[in-house]
């Protein structure tokens, strides 16, 4: 197994396979975030990822029930190379019960509902999506790159395709300033996309974060 850097996953990911399919965020502009900052993003060879299985399997054979593909936005791949790997994967691992990955709004509104469909058909179960905030300013303010309504259309995508649909928010990132403003628009947005799961986490700030900054000076 051959892993770059260091890996990130959900925390409902912890007894899965991980493997790397790419290196990194293709993004990677968060200001609260550090997690792929060390990272040059890249897409593996395809003969590496299939590799990595291959040991998997090897090693762990039938206990194997859930794997992740990592790292930041594993839906960026190309879809016709994802449906190789799931396909592969499906049919290594005889005990499998789901596949998921990490997927930004970006990566699902540049995939047509017909290849989301085939992703969902070749194994693909569910996507989490990194929301944040559904108040705009904050999401501007930490340079997430979408709107609030590519957010909205890109969850709704997924859920019209049948891939289960898993959104992230954190708590404390409007700072106190937007408390209200980005606990309000957070809810309805999460109404607005109705996702499966969701994740409302707590900010945690690593010195090296560019908003860190921000909160030693008082203006967050």
């Amino acid at each position: 197994m051959q892993y770059e850097g260091t890996v990130y996953r959900p925390p409902s990911e912890a007894r899965s396979l991980i493997v790397q399919v790419t290196v990194g965020c293709a993004h990677n502009t968060c200001t609260f975030c550090t997690m792929y900052k060390d990272k040059k993003f890249k897409i593996r060879p395809l003969a590496d990822i299939l590799a990595d299985f291959d040991e998997a399997a090897m090693l762990y054979g039938g206990h194997i029930r859930r794997i992740f593909l990592a790292d930041g936005d594993a839906l960026i791949v190309k879809t016709e190379m994802l449906i190789q790997i799931l396909t592969y994967i499906w049919e290594k691992f005889p005990n499998l019960e789901r596949v998921t990955a990490y997927g930004t709004t970006q990566d699902i509104l540049h995939k047509s509902e017909e290849e989301l469909m085939q992703l969902k058909a070749a194994g693909l179960d569910m996507v989490y999506m990194g929301i944040e905030s559904g108040d705009p300013q904050v999401l501007k303010d930490v340079k997430k790159g979408v709107t609030r309504e590519e957010m909205i259309e890109a969850g709704r995508k997924l859920k019209r395709c049948g891939i289960l649909c898993s959104a992230t928010l954190i708590s404390g990132l409007g700072g106190r300033q937007r408390l209200r403003e980005h606990a309000i628009a957070s809810a309805s947005l999460i109404s607005a996309i109705k996702p499966d799961y969701v994740g409302f986490l707590t900010l945690m700030i690593d010195p090296q974060a560019p908003v860190y900054s921000k909160i030693v000076s008082g203006e967050l």
